[in-house]
């Protein structure tokens, strides 16, 4: 009997042992459960994660800005490339044989100019010693015309003396009183009167016509303003001819650099569909570089949770393609939610809409000096999370 009691109080101690340890387990259990979740609770209470997110970049589309026949080409699909590199080169006969007549039409413009300009001022000093001339040859006709007027009235005294003198001696011959020989002298003096007036008279219409000359002359030189006007006039047009001349040789010159395709920035060839001897028109792309340098993170974050996401917060980025983190800060919030800048944006006035938590897109960037291998790549999946407090 003594033995039986024995084997039952151990195995109810036994059983009490187990319970307590059982108990010790949950309890310890639960107490682990509760502190994990609080600090869940207290580590998602400060951060924000999203796995709506990809890497971004710049992508620089080359296309060609003249015609021609590719020459060469220097470039490959995903080869890395520095900035400044020759890409593709063009063709540029043509061109350099168009820059040489840019080059021939402007010389020739410019000499046309300068002996414009030289005109003007020669136009000038001629136009004022005419007009002084015109003025001395004027007075100087005038004065003749005077001289030649004044004389025509002294022969006409003459003539009408000398008329007289004959009827008087008509008279005197008629009664004896005066030989014959003075009669026919008074004729012939009577005769040259008459002849020496209207000499004079024909020289006072020869000065009037010289004083007339002159005045007309005046009047012609009189128009050299206008004339200095006309070749400031061809001074100007030739100027400007020079300018267009001048923009045709750097347009010309812009075209010949243009037939070398060089890389804008450094970063990798992609997209790259030109081959040596295809024939290129302007704008017709012909490779695309992405800039590995700048690249940036854009998380679409639902509404509701940019509460507490503001600029300049600690992200932590993970990369899904590495499974490593990097390093970032929230850089700027776009001005809208993504769906509006959709090709076709939702429209919300129907009478069965439903309410959709819409996502707005937050641009993150990475500190820098965390991918010195170039590793990063636009388009790629990673989980941002941010940290709000």
């Amino acid at each position: 009997m003594a033995n039986g009691e024995d084997t039952r109080e151990t195995k109810t101690e036994a059983a009490n042992g187990n319970r307590r340890r059982v108990g010790l387990v949950i309890g310890v259990a639960a107490i682990a459960i509760i502190a994990g979740g609080v600090l869940f609770w207290r580590y998602s209470a400060v951060r924000v994660a999203t796995d709506d997110a990809q890497i971004d970049g710049h992508i620089l589309p080359l296309a060609a800005r003249v015609s021609g026949t590719i020459q060469e080409v220097h470039a490959q699909d995903n080869q890395f490339i520095s900035a400044g590199t020759l890409l593709v080169q063009i063709d540029p006969t043509d061109y350099k044989v168009a820059l040489a007549r840019a080059e021939a039409e402007l010389a020739a413009a410019t000499a046309g100019a300068q002996g414009a300009r030289t005109s003007v001022p020669m136009t000038s000093t001629t136009a004022t010693g005419d007009v002084e001339t015109a003025e001395s040859d004027v007075a100087s006709a005038a004065a003749r015309l005077r001289m030649a007027q004044a004389r025509v009235k002294e022969t006409e005294a003459k003539a009408t003396k000398a008329t007289q003198d004959l009827e008087r001696m008509k008279t005197l011959v008629a009664k004896d009183e005066v030989s014959r020989q003075e009669y026919d002298a008074a004729v012939m003096t009577a005769e040259a009167a008459r002849a020496e007036h209207e000499g004079a008279v024909a020289q006072g219409r020869d000065a009037e016509a010289g004083v007339r000359g002159a005045q007309a002359k005046r009047t012609q030189a009189a128009t050299g303003t206008e004339q200095v006007a006309i070749m400031r006039s061809k001074a100007a047009g030739a100027e400007a001819q020079v300018a267009q001349a001048r923009a045709m040789v750097e347009r010309a010159r812009l075209d010949l650099e243009h037939t070398s395709v060089k890389a804008p920035v450094s970063g990798v060839v992609s997209k790259k569909t030109v081959e040596q001897g295809q024939i290129v028109q302007p704008g017709q792309p012909l490779m695309a570089i992405v800039p590995l340098d700048d690249i940036w993170v854009t998380a679409n974050f639902k509404e509701n949770e940019l509460r507490d996401i503001r600029p300049g917060q600690p992200v932590n980025i993970k990369v899904d393609a590495y499974g490593r983190d990097y390093k970032g800060k929230v850089d700027s919030i776009a001005a809208a939610t993504g769906a509006r800048f959709s090709l076709l944006p939702p429209e919300n006035a129907t009478g069965n809409y439903v309410k959709v938590v819409q996502r707005v897109p937050v641009k993150i960037t990475f500190e820098s000096g965390q991918d010195p291998d170039h590793l990063l790549r636009p388009g790629m999946s990673v989980v941002p999370t941010v940290r709000t407090k």
